[in-house]
Formats: structure tokens, sequence, C-alpha cells
């Protein structure tokens, strides 16, 4: 069975409705990281850090996934489906698809500030102040902030080395260290990269080039990889 790795970043979430981070209208545009995202705003202030991430919890809860996710599900009927997504929302969990690589952490999960391996479910959508590990510790977001490491970023590597075939969906590939994915795919396997953006990918990537919305191109693209073999 022929392995398809797909690499999921804001745009396809964010047609569900879910805020991203870049754009005009980014998270970003009205707060700044440092404050809200770093380990340093934890420090500082870690009752707004918690309100600001409860709030993108409550809001993932009144989404739905959307055609994008649903079609990425169809197509494990042929292949072997391998999502690495830089989201932190649930959507391809809660649409059904089974290999599922969160490079940047869970919103619907908290871990131990005293142990980072000791990882819990939230139950809801809130987080608060004395919601404590077993360790009797405070417990954070399960994000990478700014100033992390990408901890599953080697596994993700070899998720990539695998791949037959590569499709992006929904993001500039300008953020790093994600962005750097796609550069250890091997060079002979085929590309698709779908975006209603511009393409920022340098030329030798040799992609292919959709310039539509995932909830439009995947499900179109979906049905010629499930029809046809490449």
């Amino acid at each position: 069975m022929k392995t398809i790795v797909v690499l999921t970043g804001a745009g396809i979430s964010a047609e569900s409705g879910i805020r991203t981070f870049r754009d005009d209208n980014g998270l970003w545009k009205t707060h700044r990281f440092e404050e809200l995202a770093s380990p340093e705003a934890w420090e500082k202030n870690p009752e707004l850090v918690l309100d600001f991430y409860n709030a993108r919890r409550k809001q993932m809860l009144e989404v739905k996934p959307n055609a994008a996710h649903f079609a990425l599900v169809k197509l494990e009927e042929k292949y072997n489906v391998q999502i690495i997504t830089q989201n932190v929302d649930d959507l391809h969990e809660r649409a059904g698809s089974q290999k599922i690589l969160h490079l940047h952490g869970e919103l619907k999960k908290a871990r131990s500030t005293a142990n980072p391996h000791l990882i819990y479910a939230i139950k809801g959508w809130e987080l608060k102040l004395g919601d404590k590990c077993s360790l009797g510790s405070q417990l954070r977001p399960h994000i990478v902030w700014f100033g992390e490491p990408v901890e599953e970023l080697y596994k993700a590597i070899q998720i990539v080395q695998s791949a037959d075939l590569l499709i992006v969906i929904g993001t500039s590939l300008v953020v790093y260290p994600a962005a750097g994915l796609v550069t250890y795919a091997r060079p002979d396997i085929p590309r698709y990269l779908i975006d209603p953006g511009e393409p920022k990918q340098n030329a030798e990537d040799h992609f292919i080039f959709i310039k539509d919305k995932a909830a439009s191109a995947v499900p179109v693209l979906v049905e010629k990889l499930l029809t046809n073999e490449f």
C-alpha cells in the first residue's frame, strides 16, 4: 500500500471557522505572542495564558470538520494516509482520520509543569489555576510555545521520508521548522500544494499548485487519487 503524507496548516481549520494566527484578522494582530504563548508569559501571568487557551478550546468545540477533513478520511480506503498537522485543534480526529501527528501540541490536552511526559485529556473546555497533575504541580496547555523545541519534529521527518506522495494544505510554508519538512521528501515523488493564496515555496520543490480553498480542492484531488494510480 502506498503512503500519502499530508501536511496541514491553519488554512484547513479556518474554513471550519477557527481563526488563524497569521492572516489579516489573525490572533497575532490583536495579541503579542510574548504575552500569550511563551514560557515567559506563563511565568508572568499564567491565568491570562489559561484564559486565552480556554477561549480557543471553547471555540474549537463549537465548530465542525469541513469537506477537506472528511475527504482525507476517504483517502484511507486505498492508501496509508499519514497526517502531520501544525494545528492544535481536533478536527482531523473528529472527521475520522486514523494517523495524525500534532507538531505543535493539542488544545484538548494539558501537561504537568513538573514532568512534561505527564499528559492529560481536558474534560470540557476549561483548564484553571489549581488544576494539578499527579505530582501536585500546576497543569499547563499541551502546546509548543514560542522558544520551545518541537519534540515531534524528528518523528515528522521520518514520516515525510516515507511518502510516496506529498500533499500540503492550507499552510504558507514560511513558518519553520514545519516549513522545512517538505525538503525531506524524496525528490522523485508527486507533490501537491493547495492554498487560495500565492505559493511561497521554492521553484525547485516541484509542487503542483492548486489555487483554491481546501474544502473545494481536497475532495476533488482525493477522488482523482482514488480513481487513478500515481
